[in-house]
């Protein structure tokens, strides 16, 4: 006989026999029955193995069953999940602190009067500091000096001496005063640290409402067109006008005001000033002429800036109209490409090394485009600091020039 058989048979005469007994003696429960029946089931249903065919499954209890079973690997995976993203979310909060923390202790903020207690200290540091501003404007009148003697015989003439005036000091010290904004500027250098992976910097200075940029004062602006502070025309025309602030100083000159921008930030700055913004494609197409045009330090920033010469010659008024031009001397000429630095497609050949030997270079350059200069000085190029530096310079040579 087959085992299973076997195991049946031996189950059921078990079975009975329990049954048997708890009839005779009226029991109603296997619990009542004597340990000598109760031994003939239990040991029935474990050693055959049929646990499962004497007791029928209950749909209901596998079905929780495996709904526990379902919930307990949804957690498991959910855990297994979070579990890197928490430590992510770790090292990045570190790295947030020991970043702020780093910035902080190169700030050295501590290195101000306003900590010192004693008035005998307080006292000595001011003088210190009185005589130190003193070198300090004296060291940037380096800014504008030229020499004259290296000059062309051409540039000789019409060559301005500059000097650090009023509005240039009113730059330098609001810029030395926002560079000590620890929490904004904190906040500033976090975020362009995170722009930077996919902005280009310009963008990232427009979004955030800093990076402004000084050419000229008004009066220096008025000394290089020979103009008077009343002095009114119809329009301008500035390219590459960044957030405006530049532009702002020419402004009272002029009736109507155009601008260009490649950044889509910067172009928000400009909408919010009230400029009119043409599209960089666009100004030479407007059918009308401006009377002055500004291209400050954009012939080296551009892609094409032999093109850029010759098309704001067309576009100039031919006997009044005056182009104010400014370019970052020593010459090195990219082109800003998404956060990248690419080589434009067209050259300046501009010869030198020194600053004057490349102004007369530029000179040549400006003929072959249809110009003549009518004006040139050295300034300064600045643009406000951050955590690091107060303020940041350049090297510019600024040229008034008028179609030939």
């Amino acid at each position: 006989m087959a085992p299973w058989r076997s195991a049946i048979g031996e189950a059921k005469g078990g079975a009975s026999e329990a049954f048997n007994l708890r009839r005779r003696a009226g029991f109603h429960s296997s619990a009542r029955l004597p340990k000598e029946a109760r031994a003939k089931i239990i040991p029935c249903h474990e050693s055959s193995g049929l646990a499962h065919w004497l007791s029928p499954p209950n749909p209901t209890r596998e079905a929780s069953a495996r709904a526990a079973r379902h919930g307990e690997e949804l957690r498991a995976r959910r855990t297994a999940t979070a579990a890197p993203r928490f430590a992510q979310m770790k090292l990045f909060l570190c790295w947030l602190s020991g970043y702020a923390l780093s910035l902080c202790l190169l700030r050295k903020m501590m290195w101000s009067g306003r900590y010192l207690r004693s008035p005998v200290t307080r006292s000595l540091y001011a003088s210190m500091m009185n005589q130190g501003e003193a070198a300090y404007w004296k060291d940037n009148q380096e800014w504008y000096m030229c020499d004259t003697e290296k000059l062309c015989e051409s540039l000789k003439p019409v060559f301005i001496q500059s000097y650090l005036d009023d509005g240039t000091r009113v730059f330098l010290h609001r810029s030395i005063e926002k560079s000590g904004w620890l929490s904004i500027q904190l906040y500033h250098s976090v975020m362009s640290s995170l722009f930077s992976m996919f902005m280009s910097r310009t963008s990232i200075n427009g979004l955030l409402g800093r990076g402004s940029m000084f050419v000229f004062s008004p009066e220096q602006f008025q000394r290089l067109l020979r103009i008077n502070p009343d002095w009114k025309s119809h329009r301008l025309l500035d390219l590459g006008a960044g957030d405006g602030e530049v532009t702002k100083i020419m402004s009272p000159h002029f009736e109507e005001i155009y601008v260009t921008e490649m950044s889509q930030t910067m172009i928000w700055q400009l909408q919010k000033k009230k400029y009119r913004v043409l599209e960089v494609d666009q100004w030479q197409k407007t059918g009308f002429q401006y009377d002055v045009i500004s291209c400050l330090n954009l012939l080296d920033r551009c892609d094409q800036p032999v093109t850029l010469l010759k098309e704001m010659r067309t576009v100039v008024e031919p006997t009044q109209g005056r182009v104010i031009l400014a370019l970052v001397l020593p010459f090195h000429p990219y082109v800003e490409n998404g956060g990248k630095w690419e080589t434009p497609s067209e050259v300046l050949e501009v010869k030198g090394k020194v600053w004057e030997e490349q102004v007369n270079s530029l000179t040549e350059v400006f003929q072959a485009a249809g110009f003549a200069v009518e004006a040139v000085t050295r300034l300064p190029y600045l643009c406000e600091g951050d955590m690091y530096n107060d303020y940041y310079v350049l090297d510019d040579a600024v040229f008034v020039l008028r179609p030939v």
